[in-house]
């Protein structure tokens, strides 16, 4: 099967969790045996083209003209996108299918779609309402429009939680039947050989204290705010311990102001963006892992945790509440309560067995449910159900198209066979 990718991230852009999705998922496809093209945003210096390890990646600029807002920057991207795969098609033929992740690269997918007849699968990694508790201005009003537009011009719908499956058909209405659940996964091989290094660990904490791990985009939806007014029960439960937040995003000043108003600056560590080898470093070199999450679509960076042999306490809410089962293979508190979040926390610090019991069934779980050769699967059956809707949808339209030309043929023969008698009656009356 050939299959066009339209993201606006993909390593080493990596912006939120689609950039990771679209990693894993192509890799896999490809090693199924399918034909992988990515067409995506350059951001620094990256190539414009590059065979990673078998997925096509093509890289387009944005134009020179400098955009008034974001919307008009996704818009001039979005017609970038539709140049380029408009050439591949031009010299490597059609595509069976378009897999468009999110609202960013709606047109383009659309355009594409109309001029080839090519189906679109849509993945829905989150949705404008759900990160802004609603829609409240007229930006976010176009977004979640778009979004809509996307998911109706799509044959099939990828989310990848059950809450989100019950978000989408109640925002856009959408039949139950065209939203597929596929998880996101993991690359199970990411900790291989990767063990505690105290070195990296003492830059952040002394050896006597239990590092609780923050990994995350510094923003509301995040819930980062939560679990630092929820640091000055747990240092009062357990001094010996010390948050460490790893991330950037526009609320870095307010949550510094918030730590230092609470009395505890100097047991909050603000390590910034980390990536590549040192992500795994640090997920070794914590002694549980927190997502206080107040909307959470899934959350990949959970699952990493879990592989990482870190217990996790999440909030009970999105597709963190579906990953992890209370005191089975992770821990959860109240969204947006940071006295449940202490709580979870302070559990796991003080139990040594239920950590030791957690950390396996949560491991077991993440190899069992959310490798990427299941998903791939999942997403190629998908695929297969979409070029299936758009033949049948093709043969509808042609055969209505031949209803209407014999119906057109059939009005036009009675038309002459009633002028012909009419020739008749007047003949034989002039007779």
């Amino acid at each position: 099967m050939k299959i066009l990718m339209l993201t606006w991230e993909y390593p080493p852009r990596v912006v939120g969790g689609i950039a990771r999705v679209v990693y894993d998922l192509s890799r896999t496809l490809i090693k199924d045996g399918h034909d992988v093209t990515v067409v995506t945003y350059k951001d620094g210096d990256a190539p414009y083209f590059e065979d990673d390890k078998g997925v096509k990646v093509y890289r387009v600029d944005n134009y020179m003209i400098n955009p008034n807002n974001f919307i008009d920057w996704i818009m001039q991207l979005n017609f970038n996108l539709i140049a380029k795969a408009n050439e591949i098609i031009a010299e490597q033929g059609n595509f069976d299918v378009i897999h468009a992740h999110d609202w960013l690269v709606a047109y383009a997918a659309k355009t594409l779609k109309n001029s080839y007849n090519i189906p679109i699968v849509a993945t829905i990694h989150a949705t404008e309402s759900g990160r802004n508790s609603g829609i409240h201005d007229e930006t976010q009003r176009y977004i979640n429009d778009t979004e809509w537009m996307l998911t109706y011009e799509a044959s099939e719908v990828i989310v990848n939680s059950n809450y989100m499956k019950n978000e989408l058909q109640r925002l856009f209405g959408l039949p139950y039947e065209k939203i597929n659940v596929v998880p996101n996964g993991v690359n199970l091989s990411l900790f291989n050989g990767i063990e505690r290094d105290y070195t990296f660990r003492r830059r952040f904490a002394m050896d006597n204290e239990k590092i609780i791990l923050f990994m995350g985009r510094l923003v509301y939806e995040k819930g980062v705010q939560h679990l630092i007014s929820a640091m000055p029960k747990i240092l009062n439960g357990y001094h010996d311990s010390k948050l460490v937040i790893c991330g950037k995003g526009g609320m870095l000043d307010e949550l510094k102001e918030l730590a230092n108003n609470l009395g505890i600056g100097n047991k909050v560590y603000f390590a910034g963006y980390m990536n590549g080898k040192d992500v795994q470093k640090m997920y070794k070199a914590a002694d549980i892992a927190v997502f206080p999450s107040t909307y959470e679509p899934f959350g990949i960076v959970a699952l990493e945790a879990m592989l990482s042999e870190n217990p996790i306490v999440v909030s009970d809410i999105g597709g963190l509440n579906e990953i992890v089962q209370h005191r089975e293979n992770g821990m959860k508190a109240y969204c947006g309560n940071p006295n449940s979040i202490a709580d979870s926390i302070l559990e796991l610090l003080y139990d040594h067995k239920l950590c030791a019991d957690i950390t396996k069934k949560a491991k077991n779980k993440v190899r069992n449910e959310y490798n990427w050769n299941k998903i791939a699967q999942d997403t190629h059956f998908t695929y297969q159900k979409a070029i299936c809707q758009s033949m049948a949808e093709k043969q509808k339209r042609e055969l209505e198209q031949e209803r209407a030309k014999k119906t057109k043929k059939t009005i036009k023969g009675d038309n002459e066979i009633t002028n012909l008698l009419n020739f008749r009656k007047r003949h034989q009356a002039y007779a």
